[in-house]
């Protein structure tokens, strides 16, 4: 019945695309796409603000990091055009921008890649600390030197609608480092993240971190235990409009 009803869809989807009647801007959100794959769920999330894009692929059970890539977007002529910041499949691919068709569809985002992908909006999960934070500095806020826009090398903490995400990565010579994702919670200065994916360590997927949090001006101070147990004090800073 799900199958029978996707293909509906995108029957539909291609109908209404030939006449010109689908055409609209992508809500800023989560959206998820499962795809089965030689035996396995391979799970899509995308992280789309209002003019950043994030793209990561990893299977659950068990638990597989595949590949992850995101940069600024743009939307023209019912295009999805990226500009990617990183790509962790660059070695394999050299792949710095994306061009994709696509079509909105009751509240679902249809990319028209060589196999469509209906992407289902998740609900809704605004929280505090949402939005992107390049890493700055080591705690405490002494005066010292800081990371920003400005270097090459950046580490980009993503969060959206209780999901999160980071990457490492160096715009100079386009090189990806790491990322980590998955849910987060952050409440009367507690942050909690529950990782879904990690590319440096498999076995860190299904581990729940919790730290104490401060958000000071631009900056967002972040305490606690790294996923080692070693103790931490990173200092992040609010990134521009995206």
């Amino acid at each position: 019945m799900k199958t029978t009803k996707s293909v509906l869809c995108i029957i539909l989807l291609l109908i209404l695309t030939a006449s010109g009647e689908v055409a609209a801007q992508i809500a800023k959100g989560v959206y998820h796409f499962d795809q089965e794959k030689e035996g396995s769920t391979v799970h899509h999330e995308l992280k789309i603000s209002d003019s950043y894009f994030i793209h990561s692929v990893y299977e659950k059970s068990p638990a597989k990091f595949i590949k992850t890539l995101g940069g600024f977007y743009a939307v023209e002529n019912n295009e999805l055009k990226v500009d990617l910041e990183f790509n962790s499949d660059y070695e394999k691919d050299s792949i710095t921008e994306l061009a994709i068709p696509y079509v909105i569809f009751d509240g679902n985002l249809i990319l028209n890649t060589n196999n469509k992908m209906i992407f289902v909006r998740a609900e809704s999960n605004e929280q505090e600390l949402d939005g992107p934070w390049l890493f700055a500095t080591r705690g405490p806020d002494e005066g010292q030197k800081r990371r920003g826009e400005a270097d090459s090398r950046k580490t980009l903490k993503f969060l959206l609608d209780g999901r999160f995400q980071w990457i490492a990565f160096d715009t100079e010579g386009f090189q990806f480092k790491g990322t980590g994702g998955g849910s987060y919670t952050a409440n009367n200065g507690t942050y909690a993240e529950s990782i879904a994916y990690f590319s440096r360590d498999n076995s860190r997927v299904g581990a729940t971190l919790q730290f104490d949090y401060e958000v000071k001006g631009d900056d967002w101070h972040h305490k606690g235990k790294n996923s080692q147990g070693e103790p931490m004090y990173e200092i992040w800073g609010k990134r521009g409009p995206m």
